[in-house]
């Protein structure tokens, strides 16, 4: 708990393992077993709350946000106080034991509503940033380290990533792109829905809040803080999405982030955007699109917001290596 509120804004970490496949046909990273998983979140200071999983992928719902495991990739996602980084070099552990090696490395966040409450190595970016070179073995040797600013002093985005020079088999899909929002200032009679009842479930804010209808096609798993807040994973097939809320008035905040397609339908994004807006009606927002390919999902973000009061305040466009194309737009509400 920060000293004047908890913090919303969640750090991302996202890393990409390659093997032989044989390996990976046997489950890949799925085959860590759970005590490692806790042994890692406990490190990061974060335990497993709810989870799920399919074919494709284990889901976690975790104290504070989410971690996601797939046979060549782990996200994981924390907000409040947690450390973060101190995950890289177990995930990194265990991978090798299996016969796994770590291609590249994503690191994303927005700025932390109480920055001098966030423990070492998260007091700025430039800590962070020693100390993930610090973490990464040396073949991962293309980094960049980047702060993509907005018109808002509260909205910036920090990225790093690293990658290998070296060919591994595993092939990384480049048709699919990440967009993850970061919300504030959200609508008040709307975030009072996130506060716990004595008997109120996550499955019972899901529903009356409209979040169940953001994917009804996902398998939703979910949970309600005590005394309030709000998380859930979603899982669609190969593809998950993730919200979590902390409502409480003067540093409310949400989040939401899923992965798609090139090849989707263009008004799918648009849909699922309009209702994550309609669901928080949030002050501030800010939008990055994380793409490998040439494509113009950002401007879809604009024509699905700019017609529920959300006006597009900048756009800041930068390339990074192996994670390729991102666009990082931010918006702040007309309503009066």
């Amino acid at each position: 708990m920060a000293a004047s509120g908890f913090e919303g804004f969640e750090k991302r970490l996202e890393l990409h393992f390659s093997g032989d496949d044989p390996v990976i046909g046997m489950g890949g990273l799925r085959q860590v077993d759970f005590d490692s998983i806790e042994e890692v979140l406990h490190a990061v200071q974060c335990t497993v709350v709810s989870a799920a999983g399919n074919q494709y992928f284990d889901s976690y719902v975790l104290s504070e946000s989410s971690l996601f495991v797939y046979p060549t990739k782990i996200i994981i996602k924390t907000c409040g106080t947690t450390q973060l980084l101190k995950s890289i070099r177990p995930f990194i552990h265990y991978a090798c034991e299996i016969g796994l090696i770590i291609t590249e490395c994503r690191y994303t966040r927005g700025n932390y509503i109480f920055p001098k409450a966030q423990p070492y190595p998260h007091t700025n970016f430039k800590e962070e940033i020693i100390y993930l070179q610090d973490q990464l073995p040396n073949h991962l040797c293309y980094r960049k380290a980047s702060v993509m600013p907005s018109k808002f002093t509260s909205h910036s985005w920090h990225v790093f990533s690293a990658s290998c020079d070296k060919f591994y088999s595993v092939p990384i899909s480049n048709d699919l792109y990440t967009v993850e929002i970061c919300m504030t200032d959200l609508d008040r009679v709307l975030a009072r829905k996130f506060f716990k009842h004595p008997d109120t479930t996550g499955k019972q804010m899901t529903e009356i809040t409209g979040i169940g209808d953001i994917n009804s096609n996902a398998l939703i798993c979910d949970f309600a803080f005590d005394p309030c807040g709000y998380s859930m994973n979603g899982i669609d097939g190969d593809r998950y999405s993730t919200i979590h809320v902390t409502p409480e008035d003067g540093f409310s905040y949400a989040s939401f982030e899923c992965v798609g397609s090139i090849y989707d339908d263009r008004d799918d994004i648009v849909k699922v955007l309009k209702k994550v807006v309609q669901v928080f009606r949030p002050g501030t927002m800010s939008v990055s699109i994380t793409c490998t390919s040439s494509s113009e999902i950002w401007s879809r973000i604009v024509k699905a917001v700019e017609p529920l009061g959300m006006k597009r305040r900048s756009c800041t466009v930068d390339e990074f290596p192996a994670a390729g194309t991102v666009v990082f737009q931010s918006f702040t509400s007309t309503r009066k």
